[in-house]
């Protein structure tokens, strides 16, 4: 009888030997086919998506803008900008937008609005969504106004009700549904008003020290290249204070914008998918377990290794091919899904269309992942002996050594270029999937040191349960790494998620003390400031602060002017510096938001011919300049020469008003400024008294507030975090999948140690409270080191990117050390149950078949 290595049999025999087997162990792979499933939806799912949203960008860049192109400021077009725009043609319609009060007489209520003055003609591409229609096109002809849909509702207004904007009352024409380029988002935060815009000036808003916005609308000629147009006058309207933005600009932005975002969902989609990598990794090794004596006897037919290899390793890579399409079919229906769960935060309405590359890597990564993460449990068949068909053979841990850390190079080569591809960044995925195998690493050397402590410092005084119970940690083919590792990983991820959430939320956290102002005045004008306080004093709330703020520009740089250092090509100075509007304030002390961290803080001028001031660190760096560095400012044709005497670290996250440019006090006194006051209401009838009386006295003033804004934010937070908390959804069904394995991979080792108890005379009971005690402990440990791992994690990330102080959150010690312990012990007491259900002697002879 021939063997079978001189039978040639060739690959249609590896491939039958390989089915036949699949077959009659199909249900024993149900984790690896999860594991695959899950890791692949998430990715093709935020792929697909993200590349549709890219492709619905960069088609609808004309109606996100209205125009082909336009140029804005924040200033009237002086004589230079009229020459230019003249040269184009001329604008083909004007915009003057600025946020102001607004009052309803009908219901005695204000709100905060985006105030837009509009010609006729905009929007060119697009279209005003309004209700009724036509009233897109008669609040011109009838001088009359749209309003924002979810005000009018809000307010409980219909068409024909009236406005009052200013000095003046308009009638409502209809309701504002959508206007190109601005999302739901954007107009929760300040709703749109719509007016003629020749009834702007009536209004008597436009008043020094208002941030107004002046946009000249443009349609391309044909044949009009946007990019050489751009190229040709972008640099002498920055030179004028304007700038110029086309529909190209616009599809670049906001594709950087959520593209962002979409890197941030790639990396948790990544993190699941790696999770599902473990989970391969562990699937197999428990399949192969139990495969051993079936491959000893195929060896003692005469197969090779190399036979019995491809053998298992064909199955691998079919079912690797299996997941992945079906994987990549439950990511397509997730991909269907996001733009109706994200749809009021997008700019535009995406096409959901089938994306191709996404699909063609989540078929591709279904074979690979499951090829590279399933070698090292698969090398276990190339060194299998054909006397194990006799007796049991350790594994000879020296022959594969070598060969599993030639394995686990490719394993980690092949994770940089999965990371490459799905980060877009050769640094980034190195570093995040160096610090993976960092983590990883970490939580293995807690399990290392976990059995070196309990082997050394063994509690011979305890009972026999919980003895037998810590000798199973370091007992031969135990699970205390693999089950730490997978516990870990999952506490880590979900705790980080916790921790992160507490971060962001503290971002926008308002104060609760009488110091912490709720309602902010914006643009008060200096002869009104004393009859406003006097208002606000008259409501029985204190006036907290009033910050005078005065308007100007860089006009030179160490003896640079502004204009020599733009026509120098080879200037490194951002061009923000040279181009913005600043507003700065004056004060003799810091605020609890300010440290200094290179020169000296002067709060007084002295008289000083030469003005001290300090900047923030990021005016600093983007302008090149130090302590001791001369900077001139031009306040209104005015020239005052400054010193940099201090460099100040900013908090911007906090809701107060900070200054890139402070002045001392005893210099811009005289100058004209505006000013910002504030005030803290009790309540929400105090806080609507206070703003009705201060719109109907003083209409040009804005009022924010802030609970208004922070409540915004938490729900914005909110439905981010169901995005997020869907991902993790994911990763913890890929890990429970993953924890599934790592119990199951024991199972072997206990049925031989449960026969040997049970032969000597141990109860049921008493094997039940072995493995209690062995999973409760090993689901503490293993849940509490991912949660210290993703505290250390979430203070370097509050600290290092966030730059805010972190008070952690207990939820991840209350709730989820106790839950992943319970899901440990019942995932592992339930793995227990075949093994107590039968006698001694049946699993004898089951082990010795």
């Amino acid at each position: 009888m021939k063997d079978l290595k001189s039978s040639g049999t060739g690959i249609s025999w590896l491939i039958l030997m390989a089915w036949r087997d699949l077959r009659s162990n199909a249900g024993k792979l149900f984790l690896f086919m999860s594991s695959i499933i899950i890791g692949i939806a998430a990715l093709v799912a935020i792929q697909s998506f993200g590349n549709n949203l890219t492709a619905s960008i960069d088609l609808q860049s004309r109606a996100l803008m209205g125009a082909d192109y336009v140029i804005d400021s924040n200033h009237p077009a002086n004589e230079e900008v009229v020459r230019i725009m003249d040269s184009l043609g001329g604008p083909d319609s004007r915009e003057i937008n600025f946020a102001s009060m607004v009052v309803f007489p009908k219901r005695s209520s204000s709100k905060l609005v985006q105030v837009v003055g509009t010609e006729q003609g905009f929007p060119f591409y697009g279209e005003l969504e309004t209700d009724p229609p036509a009233a897109a096109r008669d609040y011109l002809v009838n001088s009359s106004a749209l309003v924002d849909a979810t005000v009018m509702l809000q307010q409980n207004l219909r068409p024909g009700d009236s406005i009052k904007v200013g000095n003046i009352s308009l009638p409502i024409e209809g309701a504002l549904k959508a206007v190109p380029g601005r999302s739901a988002l954007s107009s929760s935060v300040a709703p749109a008003v719509f007016i003629p815009y020749d009834k702007i000036t009536q209004t008597g808003l436009l008043q020094r020290g208002s941030r107004l916005e002046y946009k000249y609308y443009f349609v391309a000629k044909a044949g009009q290249d946007l990019e050489v147009l751009y190229e040709a006058i972008d640099h002498r309207l920055d030179a004028e204070g304007a700038d110029l933005d086309t529909h190209l600009d616009e599809s670049r932005r906001l594709g950087r914008r959520y593209n962002n975002f979409g890197k941030f969902l790639n990396i948790v989609a990544f993190i699941a998918l790696l999770l599902g990598c473990v989970g391969i990794a562990s699937a197999v090794h428990v399949y192969i377990q139990g495969k051993l004596k079936s491959i000893a006897v195929l060896k003692c037919l005469g197969a090779s290794r190399r036979q019995t290899f491809k053998i298992f390793l064909i199955q691998v890579a079919g079912l690797g091919a299996v997941g992945g399409f079906l994987g990549t079919l439950l990511g397509v229906g997730l991909q269907i899904a996001a733009p109706v769960l994200l749809e009021e935060y997008l700019p535009v309405e995406v096409d959901v269309s089938l994306s191709f590359p996404a699909i063609s890597l989540g078929l591709i990564l279904g074979v690979l992942m499951s090829i590279a993460f399933a070698l090292i449990p698969l090398m276990r068949t190339w060194y299998v002996s054909p006397l194990s068909v006799l007796r049991v053979q350790a594994e000879n841990e020296s022959r594969t050594g070598k060969a599993q850390l030639a394995v686990l190079g490719l394993i980690f080569l092949f994770l940089v270029l999965l990371a490459r591809q799905i980060l877009g960044s050769w640094e980034y995925a190195f570093f995040f999937i160096l610090s993976l195998v960092v983590s990883f690493s970490l939580l293995y050397w807690v399990a290392r040191i976990l059995m070196w402590t309990v082997r050394r410092y063994f509690p011979e005084q305890l009972g026999f349960a919980i003895r037998q119970s810590l000798l199973n940690l370091f007992r031969p083919q135990n699970q205390t790494s693999v089950l730490l590792l997978s516990v870990g990983v999952g506490a880590f991820l979900i705790s980080t998620l916790f921790f992160s959430r507490d971060i962001l939320l503290s971002k926008v956290a308002l104060g609760n003390d009488e110091n912490s102002p709720n309602i902010i005045l914006l643009d008060v004008q200096t002869d009104q400031v004393n009859a406003v306080e006097n208002t606000i004093n008259e409501n029985k709330v204190p006036v907290l602060s009033n910050v005078p703020i005065v308007t100007m520009r860089v006009d030179e740089i160490n003896g640079r002017s502004v204009n020599e250092i733009r026509n120098d090509t080879t200037s490194n100075i951002g061009r923000w510096v040279l181009n913005h509007e600043f507003r700065v304030t004056y004060r003799d002390s810091l605020i609890p938001s300010e440290t200094i961290i290179s020169g000296e803080w002067i709060g007084n001028s002295e008289k000083r011919e030469v003005i001290p001031i300090s900047v923030a660190e990021n005016f600093a760096s983007d302008a090149r300049v130090e302590v001791g560095d001369r900077v001139t400012f031009n306040v209104q044709g005015v020239r005052i020469p400054t010193e940099i005497a201090s460099i100040r670290e900013v908090d911007w996250g906090r809701i107060q008003l900070n200054f890139s440019v402070l002045f001392p006090k005893g210099v811009l006194e005289d100058a004209p400024k505006f000013h910002v006051v504030s005030t803290r209401t009790g309540g929400d009838e105090s806080s609507a008294i206070l703003q009705r009386e201060l719109v109907s006295k003083y209409p040009n003033v804005s009022i924010i507030d802030l609970r208004q804004i922070l409540s915004l934010l938490e729900g914005i937070l909110e439905k981010i975090g169901l995005v997020i908390r869907f991902m993790a959804l994911l990763s913890i069904l890929t890990g429970i999948i993953v924890l599934i394995g790592a119990v199951r991979t024991s199972k072997y080792q206990r049925i031989r140690e449960s026969v040997l108890l049970r032969t000597l005379g141990a109860k049921n009971s008493q094997l039940l409270r072995i493995s209690f005690y062995e999973y409760a402990f090993l689901g503490v440990l293993g849940s509490l080191t991912g949660i210290l791992l993703s505290l250390v994690g979430s203070f370097l990330l509050a600290r290092f990117v966030f730059e805010e102080p972190f008070v952690p959150s207990a939820e991840p010690f209350l709730i989820l050390l106790p839950l992943l312990t319970l899901l440990v012990i019942a995932i592992g007491m339930l793995n227990s149950r075949s093994v107590l259900n039968s006698p001694p002697l049946q699993i004898l002879r089951s082990e010795n078949r």
